[in-house]
């Protein structure tokens, strides 16, 4: 099916509104002539735009295509993974925010600086920005790819228009833009799902009617609560290896943690975080209503074996274009739905690589840079992170059947980064050595496992995917579309033994199982070189919630617990986080307490020594 002039109008507004934003606060407010705007929105952002930001950079366009597929072909098990999203944004908003805001920071690896020292903070870094730039470049070109497969849109006018587009605003328009494009991305996605779910079930007699169906044929799924971590999908694999992988999206994530930081108070930050949670619930069910009425309408319009889609993203493309053929703007507005994804996330790496390169790698070493110089080159650096998106997505072009291994670096690195920051905030006796060792540990039982599963699939009898296929794995959110290695179930396959059971787990778990071996090994060596000594631990750097359980400790267990190392309960002294930034942490102006009897403790300690087990929110 071609397009027509009113779908590529409808296209053509998306770009040109998502713009228009972005010059309208190039121009207006403070013309985002200091860091602190460029970058965290003059932290002045309500509650609700952060929210429906944080959604956006969640739903890519990988998830619009992936979990719809998903349903189809193995009904709606998947929908389980809802059951983690509480906890996944309950502990980030209890546990992770409270620290980095109430530590003031703009980039989460200066966090490792304060709690461990600068090498573990330039790990961190290198790892998060090796991490982004592979998954930018593919995340733009899949989903421009499968469309062009399927509509014959041509391929790099779409991926050139989607990467120029975003360069502009999220240039011009620094973090504000970002959220408020957002926010209009995110309307545009959601009015497409519901244009082709109400079209779809109307076409085949109703939502009643699609529910029967799929339950007569076997799609609606029962709780399986299989603990075998080896099956692809149960109910312990959603719900709690799920937890995991939203942690490292919405705990310790940058492009996320940036959002949280640019509200204007702590409290503020708190909600967006609740407010994500009815919104996420929405998009899957979207998402999962839409596999259900793509299966119903292929079983009373089936598509000859010629016309069968040739890998399983397209089949979301398929089953559109099929659909909306005669409503014309339609098909439009599910492509700018589309492209809404892939615009939403894509500018959430541009503006977070520009933050972490910006105050991890150029600010200390140089810390006279006046702050004129630092917003322009905060600004060229976004810039240059957009044409580098180009260049990778260029790259991904070639990459062939390595796409997916490509694609799932982002899932085997969101794991281990995940695992270092619980390792600071949640064992005071970790130092520099284990949390870098741990790292490491982590990073590498990371990729073995994912380039484990991916030959041991691909060498399998599985083939590997012809050149230029756009065969994206068929789970959904940005977490768990690009943790997925290949794994695709299979109907009938041996039982894995040996080594092939070590590379059959779940990659529900992967998070998981990474995370933890960063913690274990980084408290085992940090317990061999010398725990931290209590003179350089930071409290405020120690999660709230761990300090507030210590308290409720008799001291010989909190003892024990802190492994001999720093008890954050005695700590009556520490470094000023800003000693270790320069004197003044990302060019913000010192921290000044906000509340009569505020501490430099935040909380933790009183002037007397004394613990403060209920730790009191503080507002800046």
């Amino acid at each position: 099916m071609e397009f027509t002039a009113i779908d590529y109008s409808i296209f053509a507004l998306l770009l040109v509104l998502s713009s228009a934003i972005g010059l309208y606060y190039a121009l207006s407010g403070d013309r985002q002539r200091t860091v602190q705007e460029f970058l965290l929105a003059n932290r002045d952002m309500s509650c609700l735009p952060v929210a429906l930001s944080l959604l956006a950079s969640f739903q890519s366009a990988v998830a619009i295509l992936g979990v719809p597929a998903e349903i189809f072909r193995f009904g709606t098990e998947y929908w389980f993974l809802g059951c983690s999203y509480f906890l996944g944004l309950l502990i980030p908003a209890h546990i992770f925010i409270p620290v980095f805001y109430r530590l003031r920071i703009t980039s989460t690896y200066e966090y490792l600086e304060l709690r461990f020292n600068k090498t573990v903070r330039v790990f961190g870094t290198i790892t998060f920005i090796f991490q982004m730039v592979i998954y930018m470049g593919v995340v733009l070109y899949a989903p421009a790819l499968a469309l062009n497969a399927v509509t014959g849109f041509d391929l790099w006018s779409a991926v050139l228009t989607m990467g120029l587009v975003c360069t502009l605003y999220t240039t011009l328009g620094g973090l504000k833009a970002v959220i408020w494009t957002d926010v209009f991305q995110t309307l545009v996605m959601l009015a497409g799902q519901v244009a082709v779910i109400v079209v779809g079930a109307w076409r085949v007699g109703g939502m009643a009617r699609v529910w029967s169906v799929a339950e007569q044929e076997g799609k609606i799924a029962g709780i399986d609560l299989d603990p075998n971590p080896l099956e692809r999908h149960t109910f312990w694999s959603l719900a709690v290896g799920g937890v995991f992988m939203m942690l490292s999206l919405y705990g310790v994530n940058q492009a996320q943690v940036q959002r949280y930081l640019s509200a204007r108070s702590e409290r503020e930050a708190k909600l967006s975080c609740y407010a994500v949670f009815p919104c996420q619930q929405i998009v899957l069910c979207l998402s999962c209503l839409t596999g259900l009425v793509m299966f119903v309408y292929d079983r009373e319009h089936p598509l000859s074996p010629s016309q069968r889609p040739a890998s399983s993203d397209q089949l979301v493309l398929f089953f559109v274009m099929d659909v909306l053929q005669d409503l014309p703007g339609l098909p439009g507005l599910f492509v700018a739905c589309l492209f809404s994804g892939a615009l939403s996330t894509i500018s959430s790496a541009f503006n977070s690589l520009a933050t972490v390169t910006m105050e991890d790698l150029v600010r200390p070493h140089f810390p006279g840079l006046s702050e004129s110089r630092a917003t322009l080159l905060s600004k060229l650096l976004a810039l240059g992170y957009g044409l580098l998106c180009l260049g990778m997505a260029y790259v991904s072009s070639m990459l062939g059947p390595v796409l997916q291994a490509a694609i799932s670096i982002f899932g085997m690195v969101g794991g281990p980064l995940l695992g270092l920051f619980c390792l600071g905030m949640f064992f005071p006796c970790a130092n520099p050595t284990g949390a870098v060792v741990g790292l490491l540990a982590g990073l590498a039982m990371a990729f073995w496992i994912g380039i484990g599963s991916f030959l041991n699939n691909t060498g399998g009898g599985q083939g590997l995917p012809s050149a230029n296929s756009t065969a994206l794995p068929t789970v959904g959110n940005l977490s768990t579309v690009l943790a997925t290695t290949l794994q695709p179930p299979t109907t009938a396959s041996p039982s894995p033994t040996g080594l092939q059971r070590f590379y059959s787990l779940s990659y529900m778990w992967y998070s998981a199982h990474n995370s933890t071996t960063v913690i274990v090994v980084g408290v085992l060596v940090s317990l061999l070189t010398g725990p931290t000594p209590a003179a350089a631990l930071d409290p405020r750097t120690i999660s709230p919630v761990l300090t507030w359980l210590l308290c409720c400790l008799p001291p010989k267990l909190r003892r024990w617990f802190c492994c001999g190392g720093a008890d954050p309960i005695q700590v009556l002294s520490h470094a000023d986080a800003t000693e270790k930034s320069n004197g003044v942490p990302n060019g913000l102006p010192p921290r000044v307490p906000s509340q009569a009897g505020e501490e430099e403790g935040q909380g933790y300690i009183r002037s007397d020594g004394a613990p403060i087990c209920a730790v009191q929110e503080t507002s800046f």
